[in-house]
């Protein structure tokens, strides 16, 4: 996983220093709203939407007119929330995706964005609350309960309020499972996230 994520980051720094006369560096932050499609595994139970947050940086590279490559470099929170007549469960895991996008101009200032997306585990954490208190418990990286890198794709627009300014909103689908033997305690699952955000640009 390790190794993947190095090269994602030499993709990504590569590019921007190939045309480095022609960027825009930005960095971008917004809302995730996330939950799961259950895959066939032993998942008999029901998913909420739970919220968190995802923070980064852009590059915006010109190719053609109306047309730009976008990476992004993104921190990201996902999961699902799962509630009971025992309580309330909610999974958070933090990646570190990294879109591979394009964009498409339509008009002056609406852009159509598109693109694959790599995802690297960081962490998982699991909570659980009722009326008599809570417990929490954190799954690091290392763990053999969930796949370290997933591919994806993604697909949404973004607003260019300005040259410096944009407003965004995206959905992201993964492509590959989370893991292949799914369980009530590791259920077998592919994220989905509604975000929307804003961005800055240099």
């Amino acid at each position: 996983m390790k190794k993947i994520f190095i090269l994602a980051i030499g993709l990504f720094v590569a590019t921007a220093a190939s045309a480095q006369d022609r960027i825009k560096f930005g960095v971008k932050g917004g809302l995730n709203i996330s939950d799961i499609i259950q895959g066939d595994g032993n998942n008999d139970f029901d998913t909420e939407t739970k919220t968190g947050f995802n923070a980064g940086v852009t590059v915006e590279i010109p190719l053609i007119a109306g047309l730009q490559f976008t990476p992004e470099l993104l921190y990201s929170q996902k999961g699902y929330k799962n509630t009971t007549s025992l309580g309330t469960f909610k999974q958070t895991t933090s990646f570190i995706d990294v879109p591979i996008l394009a964009s498409f101009r339509l008009g002056s200032s609406f852009n159509i964005v598109a693109g694959p997306q790599v995802s690297f585990l960081l962490n998982t954490k699991n909570k659980f609350e009722n009326d008599f208190g809570s417990v929490e418990q954190t799954i690091d990286e290392e763990s053999d309960r969930f796949k370290k890198s997933l591919v994806g794709g993604v697909i949404g627009f973004r607003y260019d309020v300005n040259d410096k300014f944009d407003i965004h909103a995206r959905y992201a689908l993964d492509f590959q499972k989370n893991n292949e033997n799914g369980t009530t305690n590791t259920p077998e699952f592919r994220n989905q996230v509604y975000s929307i955000g804003v961005g800055v640009k240099f």
